[in-house]
């Protein structure tokens, strides 16, 4: 047996995203154009750790992205596990990175690492930052440490969980964190380094409803509710809040929440960078024990963007009883009840 043939197997597949950007006309700025295979090409050092494949499943800046698309990733990457890839490396812009990363974290079955990594710089700008990446998230899919923890982002030597993971820095090289947590473990001289055991997961069934829509608003100062009215009526089937501080609303954002709450889910989140939503400490009009009061559920921790995933995953699998309990698991989040 060739030495090649004992190294384990590694599928890369690109979705698009400024990892594979570059300049196609002057003055027109960078645009999707290089498959997966031509950045597989582009680092030899990835022939000698594992028998390597690349396919390009998209070419789309991932801000275009829909859940369609994301299943059918899924549904590649399902494969590529049953026929024998001892991990899945998934390219992709860094706008959507960690939106993407938590869906398929819902829905990955498997003990197989699924890594998701992208770029802040184009492959053809000075300074790119996408082969080391790559690089990064080949030597993170193939440790052993990594088995059993869902799906991961590895971007600038770190790796983050989906479930902690967002985009704190719109341009900057070090753009992820995983807010108080910290990342899961650190790229040192070619190893991964663990700092944390991997958590319980719990999966979700892949959604079979695709045609539902779950909307997202977020609280600002002296917002009318004319939108928010509308939300019903549109044919949204959940509602996610970017709420003041700990997760609060105007009074008349709250009046209006109770009226839509009778109809669908509504779930409030905090628009904070960083913190969870509150459970019993503010009783005014528009507070969290007041919009508890209105029907309304409270996310923790767990982002608006992630919520929102959740509840279109839950409404897709017929599991809208289960968002209470989901987000008490996703996002520590407490309730007037707990």
């Amino acid at each position: 047996m060739s030495t090649a043939n004992c190294l384990p197997q590694l599928v890369i597949g690109s979705l698009g995203g400024t990892v594979c950007m570059q300049v196609e006309s002057a003055g027109e700025g960078v645009t999707p154009s290089l498959s997966g295979e031509a950045l597989l090409a582009s680092l030899p050092q990835l022939q000698g750790l594992a028998r390597i494949s690349a396919e390009t499943l998209q070419l789309l800046p991932s801000a275009s992205l829909t859940f369609i698309q994301l299943l059918e990733v899924l549904q590649w990457a399902d494969t590529q596990v049953t026929q024998g890839a001892h991990g899945v490396v998934l390219t992709q812009g860094t706008d959507t990175l960690e939106e993407v990363a938590y869906f398929l974290d819902l829905l990955w079955p498997h003990d197989v690492p699924l890594v998701l990594t992208g770029a802040m710089r184009s492959a053809d700008q000075a300074g790119a930052d996408g082969p080391a990446n790559l690089l990064a998230a080949v030597q993170v899919a193939l440790a052993a440490e990594s088995h059993g923890r869902g799906a991961l982002v590895v971007i600038n030597d770190q790796v983050h969980a989906a479930l902690n993971v967002r985009k704190a820095d719109s341009l900057a090289l070090e753009a992820f964190t995983s807010s108080h947590l910290g990342p899961e473990g650190l790229l040192i001289e070619g190893r991964v380094c663990y700092l944390k055991a991997p958590r319980l997961r719990c999966t979700l069934p892949v959604p079979q409803r695709l045609d539902h829509r779950v909307a997202l608003l977020e609280a600002s100062l002296s917002a009318d509710t004319v939108l928010l009215e509308e939300v019903a009526g549109l044919g949204y089937e959940g509602l996610v809040i970017a709420g003041f501080g700990a997760g609060h609303v105007s009074r008349d954002w709250a009046r209006c929440l109770g009226q839509i709450s009778l109809r669908l889910p509504v779930v409030i989140a905090t628009r904070a960078g960083a913190g969870t939503t509150a459970s019993r400490t503010y009783g005014f009009k528009g507070g969290e024990v007041d919009l508890q009061r209105r029907g309304a559920r409270m996310a923790g921790f767990l982002c608006p963007r992630k919520c929102r995933v959740l509840l279109w995953v839950l409404i897709g699998c017929g599991m809208e009883g289960e968002l209470e309990r989901q987000l008490q698991v996703q996002g520590l989040a407490h309730s007037l009840n707990s």
